[in-house]
Protein backbone atom coordinates (compact mmCIF):
# COMPACT_ATOMS: atom_id res chain seq x y z
CA UNK A 1 0.00 0.00 0.00
CA UNK A 2 -1.40 0.66 1.11
CA UNK A 3 -6.88 13.18 -0.03
CA UNK A 4 -8.96 17.67 2.67
CA UNK A 5 -10.02 21.49 2.83
CA UNK A 6 -7.86 20.09 -0.21
CA UNK A 7 -5.39 19.07 -2.77
CA UNK A 8 -4.36 15.77 -5.81
CA UNK A 9 -1.95 14.34 -6.56
CA UNK A 10 -1.76 14.49 -10.65
CA UNK A 11 -3.60 12.16 -12.37
CA UNK A 12 -0.98 11.06 -14.54
CA UNK A 13 -2.25 7.62 -15.53
CA UNK A 14 -5.59 8.99 -16.61
CA UNK A 15 -3.91 11.82 -18.21
CA UNK A 16 -1.52 9.06 -19.75
CA UNK A 17 -4.84 7.68 -21.65
CA UNK A 18 -6.39 11.06 -22.62
CA UNK A 19 -8.70 11.42 -19.57
CA UNK A 20 -10.34 14.25 -18.40
CA UNK A 21 -7.72 16.89 -16.80
CA UNK A 22 -7.42 17.07 -13.15
CA UNK A 23 -5.54 18.78 -10.08
CA UNK A 24 -1.64 19.54 -10.66
CA UNK A 25 0.65 17.90 -7.54
CA UNK A 26 4.14 19.17 -7.72
CA UNK A 27 5.08 15.99 -4.87
CA UNK A 28 7.67 13.90 -6.11
CA UNK A 29 6.50 11.78 -8.29
CA UNK A 30 6.81 7.87 -8.26
CA UNK A 31 7.76 7.65 -11.84
CA UNK A 32 5.13 8.78 -13.70
CA UNK A 33 5.44 10.60 -17.02
CA UNK A 34 4.41 14.43 -16.44
CA UNK A 35 1.13 15.47 -16.29
CA UNK A 36 -0.35 17.21 -19.17
CA UNK A 37 -1.88 20.91 -18.49
CA UNK A 38 -5.18 20.85 -16.28
CA UNK A 39 -8.71 22.80 -16.39
CA UNK A 40 -9.09 24.60 -12.88
CA UNK A 41 -11.23 26.95 -11.89
CA UNK A 42 -9.54 30.29 -10.26
CA UNK A 43 -10.25 31.45 -6.96
CA UNK A 44 -11.14 34.95 -5.41
CA UNK A 45 -7.66 34.30 -3.72
CA UNK A 46 -4.83 35.38 -7.04
CA UNK A 47 -3.68 32.16 -8.18
CA UNK A 48 -5.24 30.25 -6.00
CA UNK A 49 -6.88 27.53 -7.87
CA UNK A 50 -9.84 25.24 -7.02
CA UNK A 51 -10.47 21.59 -8.57
CA UNK A 52 -11.39 18.30 -7.51
CA UNK A 53 -13.43 15.24 -8.19
CA UNK A 54 -16.26 13.12 -7.02
CA UNK A 55 -16.96 9.58 -7.32
CA UNK A 56 -19.61 6.64 -6.57
CA UNK A 57 -19.28 2.45 -6.98
CA UNK A 58 -20.91 -0.54 -6.98
CA UNK A 59 -18.85 -3.79 -5.76
CA UNK A 60 -20.53 -7.45 -5.61
CA UNK A 61 -18.67 -10.96 -4.46
CA UNK A 62 -20.25 -13.93 -4.15
CA UNK A 63 -17.79 -14.75 -0.79
CA UNK A 64 -18.30 -12.12 1.05
CA UNK A 65 -17.95 -11.94 4.69
CA UNK A 66 -21.39 -11.83 6.54
CA UNK A 67 -22.74 -10.83 3.21
CA UNK A 68 -21.77 -7.35 4.16
CA UNK A 69 -17.42 -7.14 3.32
CA UNK A 70 -15.29 -8.01 0.50
CA UNK A 71 -12.37 -9.46 2.51
CA UNK A 72 -9.17 -8.20 2.03
CA UNK A 73 -10.08 -5.05 -0.28
CA UNK A 74 -9.88 -1.28 0.60
CA UNK A 75 -12.01 1.40 -1.31
CA UNK A 76 -14.04 -1.28 -2.72
CA UNK A 77 -14.94 -3.31 0.37
CA UNK A 78 -18.76 -3.36 0.63
CA UNK A 79 -20.82 -6.04 -0.62
CA UNK A 80 -23.37 -5.72 -2.97
CA UNK A 81 -23.82 -2.09 -2.03
CA UNK A 82 -23.79 1.74 -3.59
CA UNK A 83 -21.43 3.76 -2.09
CA UNK A 84 -20.57 7.41 -1.86
CA UNK A 85 -16.83 6.96 -2.14
CA UNK A 86 -15.14 10.30 -2.45
CA UNK A 87 -15.70 13.63 -2.94
CA UNK A 88 -12.56 15.81 -3.26
CA UNK A 89 -11.86 19.36 -2.84
CA UNK A 90 -8.76 20.41 -3.83
CA UNK A 91 -6.92 23.94 -3.63
CA UNK A 92 -3.65 24.65 -4.79
CA UNK A 93 -1.13 28.00 -5.03
CA UNK A 94 1.54 26.63 -6.87
CA UNK A 95 5.55 28.24 -6.43
CA UNK A 96 7.61 29.70 -8.87
CA UNK A 97 10.77 27.52 -9.12
CA UNK A 98 12.67 30.35 -10.53
CA UNK A 99 12.64 32.53 -7.43
CA UNK A 100 12.11 32.98 -3.93
CA UNK A 101 8.30 31.96 -3.66
CA UNK A 102 5.60 30.11 -1.29
CA UNK A 103 3.16 28.00 -2.04
CA UNK A 104 0.97 25.20 -0.77
CA UNK A 105 -1.48 22.27 -1.39
CA UNK A 106 -4.49 21.19 0.05
CA UNK A 107 -7.03 18.37 -0.48
CA UNK A 108 -10.09 17.53 1.43
CA UNK A 109 -11.86 14.04 1.23
CA UNK A 110 -14.97 13.18 1.82
CA UNK A 111 -16.79 9.97 1.79
CA UNK A 112 -16.37 5.94 2.20
CA UNK A 113 -12.53 6.27 1.17
CA UNK A 114 -11.57 8.58 3.80
CA UNK A 115 -12.30 6.70 6.54
CA UNK A 116 -9.94 3.76 5.07
CA UNK A 117 -6.88 6.27 4.94
CA UNK A 118 -6.80 8.23 8.13
CA UNK A 119 -3.90 9.02 10.39
CA UNK A 120 -3.74 8.45 14.18
CA UNK A 121 -4.07 12.25 15.65
CA UNK A 122 -6.42 13.65 12.95
CA UNK A 123 -9.93 12.97 13.16
CA UNK A 124 -12.52 15.40 10.71
CA UNK A 125 -15.24 12.67 11.46
CA UNK A 126 -15.64 9.14 10.11
CA UNK A 127 -16.03 10.03 6.51
CA UNK A 128 -13.53 13.10 6.22
CA UNK A 129 -9.69 13.61 6.01
CA UNK A 130 -6.83 15.53 4.62
CA UNK A 131 -4.72 13.38 2.43
CA UNK A 132 -2.78 16.66 1.36
CA UNK A 133 -2.10 19.57 3.27
CA UNK A 134 1.47 21.10 3.18
CA UNK A 135 3.12 24.51 2.64
CA UNK A 136 5.81 24.45 0.23
CA UNK A 137 8.94 27.19 0.60
CA UNK A 138 10.72 27.24 -2.96
CA UNK A 139 14.66 28.45 -2.82
CA UNK A 140 15.88 29.02 -6.33
CA UNK A 141 18.61 27.40 -7.94
CA UNK A 142 21.09 27.14 -11.28
CA UNK A 143 19.11 24.61 -12.75
CA UNK A 144 16.03 26.76 -12.71
CA UNK A 145 14.26 23.82 -10.91
CA UNK A 146 14.48 25.46 -7.21
CA UNK A 147 14.77 23.73 -4.26
CA UNK A 148 11.36 22.66 -2.64
CA UNK A 149 11.16 22.31 1.35
CA UNK A 150 7.38 21.13 1.78
CA UNK A 151 6.20 20.96 5.28
CA UNK A 152 2.85 19.48 6.57
CA UNK A 153 0.77 16.43 5.38
CA UNK A 154 1.83 14.96 2.22
CA UNK A 155 1.31 11.29 0.66
CA UNK A 156 3.78 8.99 0.30
CA UNK A 157 6.87 8.62 -2.25
CA UNK A 158 6.13 4.43 -2.03
CA UNK A 159 4.34 2.47 -4.97
CA UNK A 160 2.72 3.52 -8.20
CA UNK A 161 -0.84 3.74 -7.27
CA UNK A 162 -2.48 6.71 -5.71
CA UNK A 163 -5.01 7.79 -3.09
CA UNK A 164 -7.18 9.06 -5.10
CA UNK A 165 -8.73 5.85 -7.99
CA UNK A 166 -9.53 8.05 -11.08
CA UNK A 167 -5.82 8.71 -11.25
CA UNK A 168 -4.53 4.95 -11.27
CA UNK A 169 -4.57 2.40 -14.40
CA UNK A 170 -7.27 0.22 -12.34
CA UNK A 171 -10.47 1.34 -10.11
CA UNK A 172 -9.71 -0.73 -6.88
CA UNK A 173 -6.43 -0.38 -5.46
CA UNK A 174 -3.82 -3.47 -5.37
CA UNK A 175 -2.55 -5.57 -2.97
CA UNK A 176 0.81 -3.75 -3.01
CA UNK A 177 -1.16 -0.13 -1.80
CA UNK A 178 -3.33 -1.46 0.84
CA UNK A 179 -0.53 -3.57 2.49
CA UNK A 180 2.92 -2.91 1.93
CA UNK A 181 2.53 0.80 1.53
CA UNK A 182 1.22 4.04 3.75
CA UNK A 183 -0.82 6.30 2.37
CA UNK A 184 0.78 9.74 4.17
CA UNK A 185 2.91 11.07 6.58
CA UNK A 186 3.58 14.38 8.10
CA UNK A 187 6.41 16.00 8.17
CA UNK A 188 8.79 18.05 6.42
CA UNK A 189 10.33 16.90 2.68
CA UNK A 190 13.55 18.15 0.54
CA UNK A 191 12.59 18.10 -2.76
CA UNK A 192 14.88 19.84 -6.16
CA UNK A 193 15.13 18.44 -9.61
CA UNK A 194 18.59 18.51 -10.87
CA UNK A 195 17.68 18.18 -14.49
CA UNK A 196 15.57 16.62 -17.32
CA UNK A 197 17.09 13.22 -15.94
CA UNK A 198 17.32 13.15 -11.92
CA UNK A 199 15.27 14.55 -8.72
CA UNK A 200 15.51 13.32 -5.32
CA UNK A 201 13.04 13.77 -2.45
CA UNK A 202 14.46 13.27 1.42
CA UNK A 203 12.08 13.05 3.92
CA UNK A 204 11.32 13.32 8.10
CA UNK A 205 7.88 12.38 9.35
CA UNK A 206 6.03 11.18 12.27
CA UNK A 207 5.94 7.85 10.60
CA UNK A 208 3.65 5.71 8.39
CA UNK A 209 -0.13 7.35 8.62
CA UNK A 210 0.99 9.27 11.52
CA UNK A 211 -0.42 12.87 12.26
CA UNK A 212 0.53 12.27 16.32
CA UNK A 213 3.70 10.74 16.61
CA UNK A 214 2.63 7.20 18.16
CA UNK A 215 6.59 6.85 19.40
CA UNK A 216 9.38 8.96 20.60
CA UNK A 217 11.17 8.69 17.13
CA UNK A 218 10.91 9.60 13.62
CA UNK A 219 10.86 8.36 10.26
CA UNK A 220 12.99 8.84 7.18
CA UNK A 221 11.86 8.02 3.71
CA UNK A 222 14.15 9.01 0.90
CA UNK A 223 13.47 8.76 -3.20
CA UNK A 224 15.50 8.98 -6.59
CA UNK A 225 13.75 9.33 -9.99
CA UNK A 226 15.36 8.50 -13.34
CA UNK A 227 14.22 9.53 -16.67
CA UNK A 228 16.72 8.56 -19.17
CA UNK A 229 14.28 9.61 -21.65
CA UNK A 230 10.59 11.31 -22.15
CA UNK A 231 9.21 7.63 -22.47
CA UNK A 232 10.62 5.71 -19.77
CA UNK A 233 10.89 6.71 -15.60
CA UNK A 234 12.27 4.68 -12.70
CA UNK A 235 11.93 5.39 -9.65
CA UNK A 236 14.02 3.94 -6.01
CA UNK A 237 12.61 4.97 -2.60
CA UNK A 238 14.02 3.54 0.74
CA UNK A 239 12.42 3.72 4.29
CA UNK A 240 13.58 3.08 7.67
CA UNK A 241 12.14 3.99 11.29
CA UNK A 242 9.94 2.59 14.43
CA UNK A 243 6.65 2.25 13.54
CA UNK A 244 4.80 0.26 16.33
CA UNK A 245 2.61 2.82 18.76
CA UNK A 246 4.84 3.13 21.98
CA UNK A 247 8.05 1.13 20.92
CA UNK A 248 11.36 2.39 20.09
CA UNK A 249 13.43 -0.21 19.59
CA UNK A 250 11.64 -1.71 16.83
CA UNK A 251 12.46 -0.40 12.68
CA UNK A 252 10.71 -1.33 9.30
CA UNK A 253 12.99 -0.51 6.53
CA UNK A 254 12.65 -1.52 3.01
CA UNK A 255 12.80 -0.72 -0.52
CA UNK A 256 10.15 0.35 -3.28
CA UNK A 257 11.31 0.32 -6.85
CA UNK A 258 8.96 1.34 -10.26
CA UNK A 259 9.38 0.99 -13.58
CA UNK A 260 7.51 2.82 -16.19
CA UNK A 261 7.85 2.78 -20.02
CA UNK A 262 5.49 4.17 -22.65
CA UNK A 263 5.33 2.29 -25.52
CA UNK A 264 2.67 4.12 -28.01
CA UNK A 265 -0.46 3.40 -27.10
CA UNK A 266 0.34 1.08 -24.60
CA UNK A 267 1.96 1.60 -21.25
CA UNK A 268 3.94 -0.87 -19.21
CA UNK A 269 4.09 -0.60 -15.19
CA UNK A 270 6.65 -2.85 -12.90
CA UNK A 271 6.96 -2.70 -9.16
CA UNK A 272 8.81 -4.65 -6.53
CA UNK A 273 8.53 -4.17 -2.79
CA UNK A 274 10.60 -5.53 0.27
CA UNK A 275 10.01 -4.72 3.99
CA UNK A 276 10.92 -5.62 7.35
CA UNK A 277 10.21 -5.22 10.60
CA UNK A 278 12.21 -5.79 13.81
CA UNK A 279 10.95 -8.06 16.47
CA UNK A 280 8.66 -6.51 18.65
CA UNK A 281 5.26 -6.76 20.32
CA UNK A 282 2.87 -5.09 17.86
CA UNK A 283 3.65 -8.83 15.17
CA UNK A 284 2.06 -12.17 15.16
CA UNK A 285 5.32 -13.77 16.56
CA UNK A 286 6.83 -11.06 18.97
CA UNK A 287 10.09 -13.22 19.16
CA UNK A 288 11.30 -13.16 15.57
CA UNK A 289 11.87 -10.17 12.97
CA UNK A 290 9.01 -10.49 10.19
CA UNK A 291 9.71 -9.94 6.47
CA UNK A 292 7.38 -9.75 3.21
CA UNK A 293 8.14 -8.89 -0.32
CA UNK A 294 5.61 -8.15 -3.17
CA UNK A 295 5.91 -7.30 -7.20
CA UNK A 296 3.29 -6.36 -9.59
CA UNK A 297 3.13 -5.34 -13.34
CA UNK A 298 0.01 -2.84 -15.37
CA UNK A 299 -0.27 -3.00 -18.99
CA UNK A 300 -2.56 0.09 -20.45
CA UNK A 301 -3.91 0.03 -23.60
CA UNK A 302 -5.64 3.38 -25.69
CA UNK A 303 -8.20 1.53 -28.20
CA UNK A 304 -8.79 5.61 -28.97
CA UNK A 305 -9.44 8.58 -27.14
CA UNK A 306 -12.77 7.21 -25.63
CA UNK A 307 -11.79 3.73 -24.63
CA UNK A 308 -8.74 2.00 -22.70
CA UNK A 309 -8.06 -1.21 -21.22
CA UNK A 310 -6.24 -1.70 -18.13
CA UNK A 311 -4.67 -5.19 -16.64
CA UNK A 312 -3.28 -5.88 -13.64
CA UNK A 313 -1.36 -8.88 -11.21
CA UNK A 314 0.43 -8.62 -7.99
CA UNK A 315 1.72 -11.41 -5.82
CA UNK A 316 2.61 -10.50 -2.15
CA UNK A 317 4.77 -13.10 0.26
CA UNK A 318 3.06 -11.70 3.82
CA UNK A 319 5.66 -14.54 5.00
CA UNK A 320 5.08 -13.80 8.97
CA UNK A 321 1.40 -12.03 9.06
CA UNK A 322 3.17 -8.59 9.65
CA UNK A 323 0.68 -7.43 7.04
CA UNK A 324 -2.35 -9.24 6.55
CA UNK A 325 -2.91 -10.52 9.93
CA UNK A 326 -6.45 -9.24 11.09
CA UNK A 327 -6.85 -6.95 8.72
CA UNK A 328 -9.46 -6.06 6.26
CA UNK A 329 -11.54 -9.77 7.03
CA UNK A 330 -8.27 -11.62 6.84
CA UNK A 331 -8.28 -14.11 9.97
CA UNK A 332 -5.27 -13.17 12.42
CA UNK A 333 -2.19 -15.70 11.04
CA UNK A 334 1.26 -15.99 10.85
CA UNK A 335 1.74 -15.70 7.00
CA UNK A 336 -0.41 -15.90 3.78
CA UNK A 337 0.55 -15.45 0.49
CA UNK A 338 -1.66 -13.63 -1.76
CA UNK A 339 -2.30 -12.08 -5.20
CA UNK A 340 -4.85 -10.65 -7.86
CA UNK A 341 -5.78 -10.28 -11.32
CA UNK A 342 -7.56 -7.29 -12.42
CA UNK A 343 -9.09 -5.87 -15.92
CA UNK A 344 -10.54 -2.73 -15.86
CA UNK A 345 -12.29 -0.76 -18.77
CA UNK A 346 -11.58 3.11 -18.94
CA UNK A 347 -14.46 4.42 -20.65
CA UNK A 348 -14.08 7.93 -21.35
CA UNK A 349 -16.89 8.81 -23.40
CA UNK A 350 -18.42 11.85 -21.67
CA UNK A 351 -16.73 14.34 -21.18
CA UNK A 352 -14.39 15.04 -17.98
CA UNK A 353 -16.18 11.54 -16.97
CA UNK A 354 -14.57 8.44 -16.54
CA UNK A 355 -16.55 4.93 -16.30
CA UNK A 356 -15.20 2.12 -15.07
CA UNK A 357 -15.98 -1.48 -15.03
CA UNK A 358 -13.94 -4.17 -13.34
CA UNK A 359 -13.70 -7.51 -13.11
CA UNK A 360 -11.29 -8.76 -10.24
CA UNK A 361 -9.70 -12.29 -8.83
CA UNK A 362 -8.39 -12.68 -5.22
CA UNK A 363 -6.37 -15.33 -4.33
CA UNK A 364 -4.81 -16.48 -0.74
CA UNK A 365 -3.09 -19.65 1.08
CA UNK A 366 -5.81 -18.92 3.79
CA UNK A 367 -9.48 -20.11 3.41
CA UNK A 368 -10.40 -16.17 3.93
CA UNK A 369 -13.17 -15.82 1.63
CA UNK A 370 -16.08 -17.25 3.24
CA UNK A 371 -13.91 -20.76 3.48
CA UNK A 372 -12.68 -20.75 0.03
CA UNK A 373 -9.19 -19.24 -1.23
CA UNK A 374 -10.17 -17.40 -4.03
CA UNK A 375 -12.87 -14.97 -5.45
CA UNK A 376 -14.13 -13.48 -7.66
CA UNK A 377 -15.33 -9.56 -7.49
CA UNK A 378 -17.46 -7.18 -10.10
CA UNK A 379 -17.58 -3.62 -9.77
CA UNK A 380 -19.04 -0.19 -11.70
CA UNK A 381 -17.47 2.78 -10.44
CA UNK A 382 -18.41 6.53 -11.89
CA UNK A 383 -15.86 9.34 -11.32
CA UNK A 384 -16.07 13.02 -12.40
CA UNK A 385 -13.32 15.13 -12.40
CA UNK A 386 -14.34 19.28 -11.96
Amino acid sequence: MRLLSALLIAPVWLAAQSAPSAPADTTGKKADPPPQPVNHLETALAGVKLTGFVEASYAYSARSLDDTAIVGRLYDRFQNRFTLNALGVVLDKPYDPAKFSAGFHTELLLGQDARVIKSNGLDLGPQADLPHLYVTLNVPTASGNGLQLKVGRIPTLLGLEVIETYANPNWSEGTQFVYVENATALGVSLETKFNDHVDVQLRVNNGWDQASDNNSRKSLMGRVGVYPDAVTSLGIVGFWGPEEAGINGANRYGVDGVLWRKLGKAAVSVQGDYGKEQANAALPDPTQDAQWWAFGGWVTYDFNPSFGLALRGDYMNDEDGARTSGVLGFPANTGQKLGSGTATLNVRAWPNAVVRPELRYDRSSLAAFDGKKDQLTLALAVAYLY
